[in-house]
């Protein structure tokens, strides 16, 4: 099927906050408070649940601290501090400097909190290590989209995501300067090479019939076809195809591939996209580039929490 510009929404898409569920946030704190002071998965059961070092401290105590980067990093995760917070108690102050998607410098404060001595001791670690991990999906999306250069070049995600985190690496992706893919496997028919070995016609005869059943049943859904070598290109065009996904070609197999497939089918590249490669395949001007690393080879952020 010919591309055209009304599938744009339903081919990527930036996660915003506000698209996130907030009772599924709250639970994923309570969770990692409840990891932090009961021993949440384990089988055995914690006698004395809580913080036996923060107990040292009155609960009338309070006290201030500031969220404080110590490195360049493109932030996300910011809309977790109070939710996590929440868990912990109630009398808290958060004033932000920053928002989510902001590149700030090392030693930028990005946060002030204030509150109750007890809570702020037990509530540090969780909120660190939410802000780290997502701020560090971000700061590495946006090294890899400054990589692609003027390009038109979209930078996608994969789900190749920490398993229960997806919907916040992938928010994280978006706060970078990247795209979300498909979200789950749910909104997109996406027909792999595993999917092609499968069944003993041949693979134009299946690739044709899987399309045509495809949009008969899911007529809302965009089909994207994985293929891996030029000569399966067109047999995919033929079949229908919105999305054409280039697997480890080379760079002399995209400058034969994307001309053939452009104006008639949207074009990905994925496998092994790295650093080096990436300029080089954006300059052929693909739609999109797919990357796994964003979200599996993300360094955590370095964020520290200063006591005032």
């Amino acid at each position: 099927m010919p591309r055209h510009s009304g599938q744009t929404q339903r081919l990527i898409r930036r996660l915003a906050w506000a698209d996130i569920d907030n009772h599924w946030l709250k639970k994923i704190t309570q969770e990692a408070r409840e990891e932090d002071i009961n021993g949440l998965g384990l089988v055995e059961k914690v006698s004395r649940p809580g913080d036996p070092t923060s107990a040292l401290f009155s609960n009338t105590e309070r006290a201030a601290a500031t969220l404080v980067a110590r490195q360049e990093m493109t932030l996300a995760g910011l809309g977790l501090i109070p939710i996590v917070l929440d868990e912990y108690g109630s009398g808290w102050r958060v004033n932000l400097n920053y928002q989510d998607g902001d590149t700030v410098s090392a030693g930028a404060v990005i946060a002030k909190i204030e509150g109750p001595i007890q809570n702020l001791l037990m509530a540090e670690r969780i909120i660190l290590n939410f802000l780290q991990k997502l701020t560090g999906v971000a700061t590495l999306t946006k090294v890899y989209c400054t990589a692609a250069g003027s390009s038109s070049t979209k930078i996608l995600d994969t789900r190749k995501t920490t398993p229960g985190f997806r919907v916040l690496e992938k928010y994280a992706v978006g706060q970078g300067g990247g795209y979300n893919h498909r979200l789950g496997l749910y909104d997109r028919v996406m027909i792999k090479d595993n999917h092609l070995a499968a069944g003993v016609a041949t693979q134009a005869e299946r690739l044709t019939e899987w399309v045509k059943r495809a949009r008969e049943e899911r007529p809302d859904l965009l089909v994207e076809v994985e293929v891996d070598a030029i000569e399966q290109i067109e047999p995919v065009l033929e079949a229908g195809a919105d999305i054409i996904l280039l697997d480890n070609f080379s760079l002399p197999q995209l400058a034969t591939a994307l001309p053939q497939v452009r104006g008639r089918a949207w074009t990905e590249v994925s496998g092994g996209v790295t650093l080096n490669t990436l300029p080089r395949i954006a300059a052929l001007a693909p739609d999109f580039i797919s990357v796994g690393a964003l979200t599996h080879s993300a360094v955590w952020a370095d964020i520290g929490l200063d006591w005032l």
